[in-house]
Order: C-alpha cells, then structure tokens, then sequence
C-alpha cells in the first residue's frame, strides 16, 4: 500500500468500535420517517465533539453538515454558493415492521425496525464525517465537502424533497450515497452508469356498489368479483399498454372486502406500487391506470375512487460521478472489488437530488461469506456483516478526496 492509502486505513479503522457500537444503538432504537430526534440528536452530538457545526433542517430531523478545508468549523452559508466539491448523504428512518432477529442489538421498540440498512447508511457517513474533519485540520482537504442526514427515505414522495427545500445542495456540485445490498458480497461494491433504481408510485383504489344476498348477486355490485378482476385485470392492461422495455409493473399489497360467507359487501379496497424503469414511462403511468381503473369498474357496475400518489423517479448515475466511486473502490481494495449491478425495480428518493446535481448511488455489499441465502431488504431477520461500515466510510472519504481534487 502507498503511504496515504495505509494512513487512510488507519484513520477510518480507529473509528470501527466506536462506529459499530453507534450503528448497534440506532438499530436498537429505531425512528420512522420524520420523528428521527434521537438519532438525529446523536448524530448532531457527535459532529460536534469532532468540532464541526452541523446544521438542522427538515422539520427538525435533517442536518447539514459542512467540513471546510483548514478543520474551520462554520455553518453553511443559507442560499450562498460555498463552493462545496461534493455531498455525502444517509437516510435515517426505519420500517414500520417487527424485528425478528434474536441479536443483543434487536430493535427495542415494538413493531419497528431498521429493515432496509438506513442505520448503516447514517453511520458510514457519520464515520467519513469524522475522517474527513482530521484531514481537514491536516491539510489535507482542498475543498469543502458537505454531509446530509435525511430523514424519511420510505414515506413518498421522500425526506430528499424537504432537504433540498432547506437549502442542502446549495452550492453543492455533485452527491454520492451509498445502499446496502445483501446479494453483494461485504468487501465489494456494486455500480452502474445510469438508472439503478425505479420510479415507484403508489395508489388506493376503493370500489363503492349496492351489497345483498350472495343468493342474489345480479341484484347487486358483485364487489368481491369486481376486486378480484381489478386485482388480476389491472396489473396485465398495464403491462400490455406500455413498452415492455419500459418496466412497468403494478404489484398488489393489500386487498379487502367483505366479512362474512353470505354477505356480499359494499365495498372492497385495493393498495400497490406502481414500479417502472423508464422514466418517460413514469410521466404516463398515473392517466394510464386512472383510464383503466375507470373503465375495469365501470364493467362491473362498482363506483370507484382513486387516490394516486406520485413517488419517486429513478435514480440515474451520472457517468463522471460513478466513476469517481469505481476508481476510489478500486483505489482502496482493488478492481475486483468493483462488480457490475443490475437496476433494481426498488425506488429510492435519493433520485430527487440528481434531479439537481449529478451524482451517484453504489450498492454497499453487507453479505456475510457464510451467507449462502441473502436475507432481503424489508424483512424482520435482516442483518448485514458489519465490516461493510468500514468500507464504506474508506469508499466515502476517497471518493470525497478525488471529488475536492
């Protein structure tokens, strides 16, 4: 290793406990999207033990946070162009689900999980954080580099929006955050140039008709059939009126109707997420399913109301920033360690950012090498290798150094 690299390593290996013990205390207390005060609080503390001077935002869960060259400690100057070579942003919130592992760090609260690796997340840029304030009172940062902490990745439209309304990429010339993958192995990084992930809608369909008699259904709305051919008819008209190319895809989550044998209902309920890969697509799909949510109810005589949500776009990795991940990945643990990824059909409001800066997402590998079956993201028993905070805080902080030039 060159000297620098063997430094670096050092650096970010003197935080490993204290990171993983972080890391264990958040997952033990998760917070859903916009009531992240404790662990946006321990984040704020830590930040400023380190001398730095975090800023919140975001009602009040969000900080930004700038790491200026020379270890200055300063607030980022509200609607000013700082100059800030780059930003590194986590996500915080947790899942409304149980956790289900029988670990010393499960969650203590009940019914609420960090399921999808947002713990990790707030950590590694927590730890690059704190490495690249020591560099900075080294000299060894050119440029400022600026961190976000975002509340309320899984509500949609997204905590991202809120944090771009508070001022976050003012200034700011390119961004970067990293994703938990448990199908990539710890140690490695899957990338891709261009879209990662999937716009993801969601929607409520409710169907309202006359109930009766199951002796009887020609006197009534037949509204368990009619929720039935909307749950089977709605997803295949979908896919058969757009560019197969495109990805759209309508899956159910939740469907009701109904609560005895012999009673056919009033009304039925229905709740999904429209997913899809391209993002003109994307621009079609909510006058698509309302044509068509209209025209499957009207067939079945039922009345229907439909709340579509808009969501996220896709997220698109600029080419020059993606590269800057690969070749710091590279840098650090060789070009083995760099894999190619598949887009995924998960979305991720990470998108909205680059809807303004360019910038690049990379899968974080946190599959243990005994893990023969990954557990997947938004399961109670998920869990990740923790060596993967590690690696992340080096990927971070090189990346961030390569930014800054």
């Amino acid at each position: 290793m060159e000297p620098a690299a063997v430094d670096l390593a050092a650096r970010a290996g003197a935080y490993r406990d204290e990171l993983i013990a972080f890391r264990r205390d958040v997952h033990a207390h998760p917070e859903l999207g916009r009531a992240e005060f404790r662990t946006s609080g321990l984040v704020k503390a830590r930040l400023e033990r380190a001398g730095l001077a975090p800023r919140t935002i975001a009602g009040g869960t969000g900080l930004v946070c700038d790491i200026l060259p020379g270890g200055a400690a300063s607030a980022p100057a509200e609607g000013a162009d700082a100059g800030i070579a780059i930003a590194l942003r986590a996500d915080m919130d947790a899942l409304p689900i149980a956790d289900t592992k029988n670990v010393p760090y499960r969650s203590t609260v009940e019914g609420r999980a960090h399921a999808c690796g947002h713990d990790v997340h707030t950590t590694v840029v927590l730890g690059a954080g704190l490495v690249l304030a020591e560099l900075a009172r080294a000299g060894r940062l050119a440029r400022p580099v600026r961190l976000l902490f975002q509340p309320a990745e899984e509500i949609m439209p997204g905590g991202a929006l809120d944090m771009v309304a508070g001022g976050a990429l003012d200034g700011v010339e390119r961004i970067i955050a990293v994703h938990c993958d448990p199908r990539v192995e710890v140690g490695r990084i899957g990338l891709r140039t261009g879209p990662i992930t999937s716009a993801c809608d969601r929607l409520q369909v409710r169907l309202d008709g006359s109930g009766g008699h199951t002796a009887r259904p020609h006197l009534t709305t037949d509204m368990v059939t009619a929720v039935a051919r909307m749950a089977a008819d709605l997803p295949f008209a979908l896919a058969r009126r757009v560019d197969p190319r495109a990805g759209l895809s309508l899956v159910w989550g939740r469907i009701a109707s109904g609560s005895a044998a012999n009673v056919i209902p009033q009304t039925g309920e229905l709740e999904g997420t429209v997913r899809c890969l391209h993002l003109s697509a994307w621009r079609e799909a909510p006058d698509l399913v309302h044509e068509l949510v209209d025209h499957i109810a009207a067939t079945h005589g039922a009345k229907v109301q439909l709340t579509y949500h808009r969501g996220v776009p896709p997220v698109v990795n600029e080419a020059t920033v993606t590269q800057l991940l690969h070749d710091a990945m590279a840098d650090r643990f060789g070009p083995h360690a760099v894999e190619d990824t598949e887009q995924s059909l998960g979305g991720e409001d990470f998108s909205w950012y680059l809807e303004r800066v360019p910038g690049a997402l990379a899968r974080l590998g946190v599959r243990g090498p005994t893990e023969s079956v990954p557990r997947d993201l938004h399961r109670g028993d998920f869990d990740v290798d923790e060596r993967a905070i590690g690696i992340g805080v080096e990927l971070m902080v090189s990346t961030a150094l390569l930014a800054a030039g």
